[in-house]
C-alpha cells in the first residue's frame, strides 16, 4: 500500500477546499469501498481527507412530507428507520440485500452510492482496464462477462454498478445535495452516474473535490407499495446478477403510475423510463409487464464471453420484473 497523509478538517467546507485543492486527495467516510482499493493497489491517493464527523447522520421530515437523509447516516440506520420502511420500502429492502451487518453498520448514505464497480478486471492492477488506467484497453471484452452490463456499456467498458441502494434510489426520483468549492447544487438522483462511453474511467458528473452532503426523497404514495428483488448466486454477500427496484399505482384495474430501475445490468442504476411508459394506463396483468420488460430492454446488447457470457440476463431480468409487478399488483387489489 502507497504510504498516505491524513487530515480531518473541521468542517464540510475545509474538506471540499483540502480535497478540491490536490489532485491526489480524496474523502474517507466509511472507507468499506476505498480500504479495499487501498489494499489491492487499485486506488493511490496520496492524502485521506476524514468526513465522517462532518456531514448530518439526521434523518428527518422535509416540509413537503418527503425524506431528507444526511450523507452520514449509515445504511444499517437508514435500513432500521420506521419512515424508511414504512414509506419507502423498496430502499430498506434494498439497502438489507447489500454486503454484510457489520459493513452496512459503516457504509455511509454518501458513500454508498460511489462506490466503484466489482468487476474482476478492474479491481486486479495486473490486467488492462480503462476505468483504472484510462486508455489501457478493456480486458473484461471477450473474457469473462458474466457479470457485466447488457444495457448502456461502450467498447471502451462494461462494467456494472454494484449499489443495490443506489437502484432504489434512482426509482424514487431522489435528489442529491452536492457541496463544490463554488457552493452547493442539487441534481437528480438519476443524473450522478455516468455510462462509460469513451471516458469510462469518470463514474459520476461529480468533480473533483466536491461532496454529497444529503440526499432527499420526494413525497411518493405510491412508494408505500414498492419492492426490491435481488437475484444473485448466493444468499448473502453477493452482488446482484440482475435487480429491480419498482414501485406501481394501481386503480380500478388500470396501471396509473409505475417507478422502475433495474441494477446488475448497467454502468450506473438504470432508470427503466420506457418500461414506465408501457404501464401507465396498461392492464396490471402479465401481458403488460412483459411489454414493459421487452420495451425497456429492445436495446439490451449482451456479451460474449469466455464463461459463456451474459445473454441469460435478458430473460433473467424480463422473468424478475414481471414476478415484483404481480406481487405489487396483487397488493393493491
Amino acid at each position: 500500500m502507497r504510504p498516505f497523509a491524513y487530515e480531518a478538517p473541521g468542517d464540510a467546507a475545509d474538506a471540499v477546499r483540502v480535497v478540491s485543492a490536490d489532485p491526489e486527495a480524496a474523502f474517507l467516510a466509511g472507507g468499506t469501498n476505498l480500504v479495499d482499493h487501498l489494499k489491492l493497489g487499485v486506488a493511490e491517493p496520496g492524502l485521506l481527507v476524514d468526513v465522517t464527523a462532518l456531514t448530518s447522520a439526521e434523518i428527518r421530515d422535509d416540509d413537503g412530507g418527503g425524506l431528507w437523509i444526511g450523507a452520514g447516516v449509515r445504511n444499517s440506520d437508514l435500513a432500521a428507520d420506521r419512515r424508511v420502511r414504512e414509506r419507502y420500502p423498496v430502499l430498506a429492502q434494498a439497502l438489507l440485500s447489500g454486503a454484510s451487518g457489520q459493513l452496512r453498520n459503516m457504509a455511509t448514505t454518501g458513500g454508498n452510492p460511489l462506490q466503484r464497480t466489482r468487476c474482476v478486471y478492474f479491481q486486479d492492477v495486473t490486467t488492462p482496464c480503462n476505468k483504472r488506467d484510462p486508455g489501457s484497453g478493456c480486458a473484461a471484452v471477450g473474457g469473462a462477462t458474466r457479470g457485466h452490463a447488457v444495457l448502456g456499456a461502450s467498447r471502451h467498458c462494461i462494467a456494472t454498478h454494484p449499489s443495490d441502494m443506489a437502484v432504489a434510489l434512482a426509482a424514487l426520483d431522489a435528489r442529491v445535495h452536492v457541496l463544490g468549492v463554488d457552493g452547493e447544487r442539487t441534481l437528480p438522483f438519476v443524473d450522478l452516474h455516468r455510462l462509460p462511453g469513451d471516458r469510462p474511467e469518470q463514474d459520476t458528473v461529480l468533480s473533483h473535490g466536491e461532496l454529497i452532503t444529503a440526499i432527499d426523497l420526494p413525497p411518493l404514495p405510491m412508494a408505500r407499495r414498492s419492492r426490491y428483488r435481488k437475484v444473485r448466486d448466493r444468499a448473502s454477500y453477493a452482488f446482484a446478477l440482475v435487480s429491480v427496484a419498482a414501485a406501481l399505482d394501481v386503480a380500478g384495474g388500470v396501471v396509473r403510475d409505475a417507478r422502475v430501475a433495474f441494477g446488475g445490468v448497467a454502468h450506473k442504476p438504470w432508470r427503466a423510463h420506457r418500461a414506465e411508459e408501457v404501464l401507465r394506463g396498461a392492464a396490471p396483468d402479465v401481458r403488460s409487464f412483459r411489454a414493459a420488460a421487452d420495451a425497456e430492454l429492445s436495446d439490451a446488447r449482451p456479451q460474449d464471453g469466455i464463461d459463456g457470457g451474459n445473454a441469460f440476463k435478458i430473460p433473467l431480468l424480463t422473468r424478475t420484473l414481471v414476478a415484483v409487478l404481480r406481487e405489487l399488483a396483487v397488493e393493491e387489489a
